[in-house]
């Protein structure tokens, strides 16, 4: 009998072994980390795991253990941010990199630089984003399109409200419920802010880019196609729209002090009160020349240029005055397609070459 119990530990143990093994596959480090880690995994290592197994905070968890069906809108909130982020950055010294860690931007989401309010901003942005996009189309039962514009009128300039205004209320309201934790004395004028403080101030700025880049659109009801009357409901820019935006709002962040250290000039501490609309930070950032592995900066070198350009992507700027390498490669495809009767197309080959230049 003794025998057999000890057989059944034995199973018991390569099962927990083999499922943690399953579990550091898809959600490394034991899952321990950010959110963030859901918009570089794929749909189907996150169809494995459930609430409990993600990286999310205990709260976090509860969250989406009582509203599994927005964990979609989540992953897809993350994914756009990400993508949104590197976009904007694409041709910048810092190009908005991910890793292969939990936290998925490494060092420079705890850093307090401006390339960190920006990160933290355009996450939240994200998730308000798709969690609304959601509402309006349908997909859910916890809302809908926004129900407070129905039925008021413009008389004087003749259209009332109608059509599917995106509910960005809910939206908003879940990013925060989501994303921030709840602490008090977040800010003060004179005092600064600390760490935590920052990255709420910068969600909710990432939030607040979302209502300021709506539009109206309006659709014309009339006698042959006649606008004697409109129909106009409010609706989210497109991401990338955001993402321009909060990039404006990178490029004039305002830097403030921070609370956590003992000593504070006097010329900081009376800097006046930041508006809600602005991203801060703390320290100065890198130059992102030169890799850095224990700050996780990978550097320039090896980063395409362009020769003719005097913008950030020029080889001058972005590859910090060490010069570049030009290389010629070969690019074949087809060309000069036609029809041909019956039925297929005919194509010629073509080739060309052209200069790549690459950072030194």
């Amino acid at each position: 009998m003794d025998a057999e119990v000890m057989e059944n530990r034995k199973r018991g143990l390569r099962y927990m072994c083999a499922l943690s093994l399953l579990l550091v596959s898809v959600c490394p480090l034991s899952c321990t980390g950010s959110w963030m880690w859901l918009g570089v995994t794929s749909t189907g290592a996150l169809e494995k795991l459930d609430c409990t197994n993600l990286p999310l905070s205990h709260r976090q968890r509860e969250l989406c253990r009582k509203k599994p069906f927005l964990l979609p809108s989540i992953q897809d909130g993350a994914r756009l941010a990400i993508r949104e982020c590197q976009n904007q950055f694409r041709h910048e010294r810092w190009n908005c990199s991910t890793t292969n860690e939990v936290s998925v931007f490494g060092h420079e989401l705890t850093s307090g630089t401006k390339e960190t309010a920006f990160i933290y901003a355009v996450m939240a942005a994200g998730l308000v984003h798709t969690v609304t996009r959601s509402c309006s189309q349908g997909n859910m039962t916890e809302c809908g399109c926004d129900p407070r514009l129905q039925g008021s009128s413009v008389p004087a300039e003749g259209w009332h409200w109608g059509g599917c205004s995106d509910h960005i209320q809910y939206g908003t309201w879940f990013s925060r419920k989501f994303i921030d934790n709840a602490v008090k004395n977040m800010s003060t004028s004179r005092g600064g802010y600390t760490l935590l403080a920052m990255n709420q101030h910068n969600t909710e700025a990432g939030r607040q880019a979302i209502d300021r880049t709506m539009a109206t659109d309006c659709r014309c009801h009339g006698v042959s196609g006649s606008c004697a009357v409109k129909t106009c409901w409010r609706t989210m820019a497109p991401f990338e729209r955001v993402g321009l935006y909060l990039k404006d709002r990178y490029e004039h962040s305002v830097q403030v002090s921070d609370r956590s250290k003992r000593k504070t000039r006097r010329k900081e501490q009376r800097r006046p009160q930041v508006d809600k609309h602005q991203l801060i930070f703390f320290n100065k950032s890198p130059n992102y020349c030169l890799e850095d592995q224990r700050r996780g900066v990978a550097g320039t070198r090896g980063r395409r240029c362009n020769r003719t350009s005097a913008g950030p992507d020029g080889c001058n700027l972005l590859c910090c005055g060490r010069g570049y390498n030009t290389h010629v490669v070969r690019h074949v495809q087809r060309c000069e397609c036609k029809f041909v009767w019956c039925c297929y197309v005919r194509c010629r080959r073509c080739e060309s070459m052209n200069d790549m230049h690459t950072c030194k």
